[in-house]
């Protein structure tokens, strides 16, 4: 077989083949054996290079999909899982380093399902291989250690997580100190001798070194560590200012080197010693003092940048320390780092001009507020902010005695643009004190008047023609509405919105981005809790705005280049949010560029982000529109299914699930009888088992298969498509990960079709379920199922339920209920769930009482109260306020990484997303549904004695509580 599998991979190669062989290798890896085949060619040197590349990629990607054991039926089996994490740690050290890379995330990927509970040898098998002599094999073993560590440093402080960084610690301390000490002496021999080579790979080294260093120390500082700090920090120190051309060529100025990464990363440890450990940081005022002779010696080349914005950061934590706030404290020391490190890492240079005008989305994504790229000009302002924290009139004068300056070399010479550049950066800088990513500026300083600042000196530049101010000081003087949004008046910023429109004409790159990220930044802005424009506000300028973005984006020449400026799509989402349904009169154009756009990128997806704006800005009109009448429903249906179906037609993977998405939003929104004709047909090819082996696809896919349940019951009935569907279900329910999109399907399937229709399937549902929760049952399945048999009491009454599950095994309804319901019942958390749960006890109660023992009766009663008395979670419907509020990140957008094996996530759309439904139409209040059910009884011959009883033999607080519903039993 292992010649079958090398043929197919360097088939992957040849884009001819690509396809028909990936999809073999698919079908080959739910095989006995695979993934140590894989390994072994990846390990195999008389294999070649590409084949063994990959090898290792599909490898990475297999493990990526398979290794999380989510399914009852486990995907990679349990002897292929141990071979894996026998081998894997020694195969991946003896490999070159390209492969060591893609088998190194393979092994992070096992860690964070296995270690340490089902991976304890992993550490010791790191421990083992690393080898003083082999600096590659010892590094590609730090990488993975650094890769598993790294984790921990955005984890809550847990007993669990310490526990694992102890297992850790207990096993790794004495080594790593070991190979501290190793890699210093190995840095200063192939210093000594001049190794260009060796020199390299040991610096290299002690950057890893460095990164675990901060790994292992992120959450608290393990004894081992406050002991050997001396020995640590000396290290650190010297290479603080070690220096040598063979390790940082001259000549090489834009790419940070392996140096300044080593010095950037000591930086980002005494950062963390002075935030966490500061008071058994002895060294502290050695490494103030070396930092700040570093960043005066620094120059201004890009390879310098993230070595000085780390250094920046750390002296920034230092001024932030109260009792080391002294050290800053005289005027002159004040002035000294102004001048002498603030504003050179402050002042625009001729690499930040051409990153403007090369690589204009770079330069924005680098410049934006909130970014997380280390740029100097953001770090040196964070450092003046905590300045301004401590010192604050007397940083604010000398600051602004600059701004001063250079604002006056502007008006004398308006070809010193750039100074009235560092102007506005450092106005900024002392102005602003309270910042959030999501809605901005949120305290400024009050020694600076922003508004006045806006008006004398942005204003102006806005409403210059473009020609007369440089495209940089447009940027900034839209920056700065951008960062000031929330202290500008609405008066302000409504008169600004033309010129922000204009701007989206300007024909620099970074000026009409930026007027977009503002235009979608100002139409977020809320005060006293309601958003500051409306969307009679914003819908007359909708159309200007989106026919400027439109020509924007749609200018581009290629698939790739249409797809780069994910602002401009963004912008363009959040009008037509803001506009909400007044955007209709311009649905047929809006649509017309959208399906235009997703056509073309549809050709080749290449930005996440910018994909994910545009099928939100698609379920936004849906939504919006839909929403008026039948005939707009049918109009959006006429315009997007044809495009829709194509992605689905052509296989477009990464669309898939959106495409599934808005056509489910497009069918619930329909009223007629029967299924649109654009829809019937998609009916029978979704219920296709292998369009659900995607994990991506089965949240949209679901939502869809219900959707054409409850619209086209009669058409599912008619064309025999109950047991396919009943097959998803078998197929979800037994799938960890999908168990609960399994319940959904089938609580709509008893909601919407007849009852006749499932009646030849009830037995066999309730064996799957029951079998399930015999066998490997999880807290989820059993709250899930705990819904369900509430569920289906309340629709179809607890006799049903009890003839149903006698069917199964007589005499089941009582051992469930005493063994799993009522038990658990109080782990349900949602206000959906819990209602659900409440209606289904009351209809036990009330309705089934028969079935009942007075014991199993009064143990009913008693869950059902302390499911009532769960205090409640407020359930908040969607509004065009939560929309607008809506942000996204790369986690939730993007669809993985690509190359053979690929499928894409689910990403679900805001604007999308279902209409809340409620459960049961008549028991919107559980309480009063009790107590309405309750009376009903007592007033009924045939019950009310035995109820007035079962009632009178409860105890005495729950007939209290009984009573404060309004159940009498008397």
């Amino acid at each position: 077989m292992t010649d079958s599998v090398v043929t197919l991979l360097r088939q992957t190669l040849d884009p001819s083949l690509s396809k028909q062989a990936e999809s073999a290798l698919k079908q080959a890896e739910t095989g006995q054996g695979f993934a140590t085949q894989l390994l072994q060619i990846v390990s195999d040197d008389g294999t070649d290079l590409p084949t063994r590349q990959a090898a290792a990629l599909f490898f990475k990607n297999y493990i990526r999909r398979n290794w999380a054991e989510d399914d009852v039926d486990n995907r990679v089996p349990p002897a292929d899982r141990q071979l894996v994490k026998d081998n894997i740690v020694g195969f991946m050290t003896k490999m070159p380093p390209s492969l060591q890379i893609q088998v190194g995330e393979a092994v992070t990927t096992i860690a964070s399902t296995d270690f340490p509970a089902k991976w304890e040898g992993l550490i010791d098998d790191l421990v083992r291989h690393i080898n003083p002599n082999d600096t590659a094999a010892t590094n590609a073993v730090l990488q993975t250690a650094h890769s598993i560590f790294k984790r921990w440093r955005a984890q809550f402080r847990s007993d669990s997580l310490f526990l694992e960084i102890k297992f850790v610690l207990d096993r790794f301390c004495q080594p790593y100190l070991a190979l501290v000490q190793h890699a210093d002496a190995q840095v200063a021999q192939a210093a000594q001798h001049g190794d260009a080579r060796a020199l390299e790979a040991s610096c290299q080294q002690m950057l890893l070194l460095t990164k675990v260093f901060f790994d292992l120390n992120c959450q608290d500082i393990p004894e081992f560590f406050e002991d050997h700090l001396a020995n640590f920090m000396d290290v650190f120190h010297k290479y603080l200012t070690f220096a040598s051309p063979l390790v940082d060529p001259q000549d090489e100025v834009s790419q940070a080197g392996v140096l300044q990464r080593l010095k950037a990363s000591i930086c980002e440890i005494v950062a963390l010693y002075t935030q966490r450990y500061e008071e058994v940081f002895t060294m502290l005022s050695e490494f103030v003092n070396t930092t700040w002779t570093l960043l005066t010696q620094l120059s201004q080349e890009p390879k310098n940048d993230i070595l000085a914005s780390k250094a920046l950061g750390f002296l920034t934590s230092v001024v932030r320390i109260e009792r080391h706030a002294h050290l800053f404290s005289s005027d002159d020391i004040q002035r000294q780092f102004i001048e002498l490190i603030v504003l050179p890492n402050m002042s625009l240079r001729e690499a930040d001009e051409e990153l403007f005008e090369d690589d204009p989305i770079e330069f924005i994504r680098r410049d934006l507020e909130g970014s997380d790229s280390d740029t100097r000009r953001r770090a040196a302002s964070e450092f003046v902010r905590a300045l301004v924290e401590k010192f604050e009139a007397k940083v604010t004068g000398i600051v602004l005695s600059y701004v001063k300056h250079y604002l006056d070399k502007y008006a004398a010479d308006t070809s010193a643009w750039r100074d009235k550049d560092t102007a506005m950066y450092l106005v900024s800088s002392v102005a602003v004190k309270g910042y959030a990513s999501r809605v901005g500026v949120t305290s400024t300083n009050l020694l600076v008047d922003v508004v006045d600042f806006f008006n004398t000196s942005v204003l102006p530049d806005l409403q210059a023609a473009p020609e007369a101010r440089h495209p940089i000081l447009k940027v900034d003087a839209i920056k700065y509405i951008h960062t000031f949004r929330n202290q500008l008046t609405k008066q302000q910023i409504s008169g600004a919105f033309p010129l922000l429109a204009k701007h989206l004409t300007h024909p620099s790159y970074v000026v009409y981005t930026y007027a977009a990220v503002t235009v979608d930044a100002l139409l977020t802005i809320k005060r006293d809790g309601q958003p500051l424009f409306t969307k009679q506000d914003v819908a007359p300028l909708a159309e200007q705005l989106l026919s400027n973005l439109f020509g924007l984006i749609e200018k581009a020449s290629t698939p790739e280049k249409l797809a780069e400026n994910d602002f401009l799509m963004r912008c363009v989402m959040r009008t037509i949010v803001a506009s909400a349904e007044l955007i209709a009169p311009a649905t047929q154009l809006v649509l017309d560029h959208l399906t235009r756009i997703l056509t073309e990128v549809s050709k080749n997806p290449s930005n996440p982000q910018f994909n994910h704006y545009l099928f939100e800005s698609i379920g936004a009109i849906v939504k919006f529109v839909g929403s008026i009448s039948q005939d707009a429903v049918a109009q959006l249906q006429s315009i997007l299914c044809p495009p829709l179906l194509a992605l689905l037609s052509n296989d477009v993977t990464e669309f898939i699930p959106y495409a599934f998405q808005l056509l489910a939003q497009l069918l619930e929104l329909h009223q007629g009888h029967g299924l649109p004709p654009s829809h019937a047909q998609l009916l029978r090819p979704i219920l296709t088992p292998t369009l659900w082996d995607s994990r991506g696809n089965v949240p949209a896919l679901v939502r869809l298969v219900e959707a054409f349940v409850r619209k086209g019951s009669e058409t599912v009935v008619a064309e025999k498509l109950v047991e396919p569907i009943l097959g998803v279900f078998q197929q979800l329910i037994a799938s960890r990960a999908n168990d609960h999109f399994g319940f959904q399907l089938i609580e709509t399937c008893y909601a919407a079709l007849p009852q006749d229709a499932l009646g030849p399937y009830n037995n066999q549902i309730f064996v799957l379920l029951l079998t399930r929760l015999n066998s490997s049952r999880t807290e989820k399945f059993t709250s899930r199922f705990i819904v369900f048999f509430c569920f289906v009491v309340h629709l179809r009454g607890l006799n049903w339920l009890t003839t149903t599950l006698d069917s199964v095994q007589q005499g089941l309804l009582p051992q469930l209920l005493g063994g799993i319901v009522l038990p658990n019942a109080q782990k349900l958390v949602t206000p959906t769930d819990v209602q659900t749960a409440s209606v289904g006890f009351t209809d036990m109660l009330f309705g089934g009482q028969d079935s009942l023992s007075p014991q199993a009766w009064q143990a009913t009663m008693t869950a059902s109260l302390k499911l009532l008395e769960l205090p409640a979670i407020e359930s908040k419907g969607e509004s065009v306020e939560d929309l607008l509020q809506m942000d996204l990140d790369d986690s939730g957008t993007g669809a993985g990484a690509g190359g053979p094996g690929f499928q894409a996530s689910f990403a679900k759309l805001s604007t999308a997303r279902p209409p809340a439904r409620p459960i049961f139409a008549d028991t919107a209040d559980p309480k009063a549904y009790l107590a309405s059910r309750a009376a009903a009884a007592l007033q009924q011959p045939a019950t009310a004695t035995e109820i007035a009883q079962r009632l009178g033999a409860l105890p005495q607080d729950a007939q209290h509580l009984l009573s404060s519903y309004g159940v009498q039993s008397k």
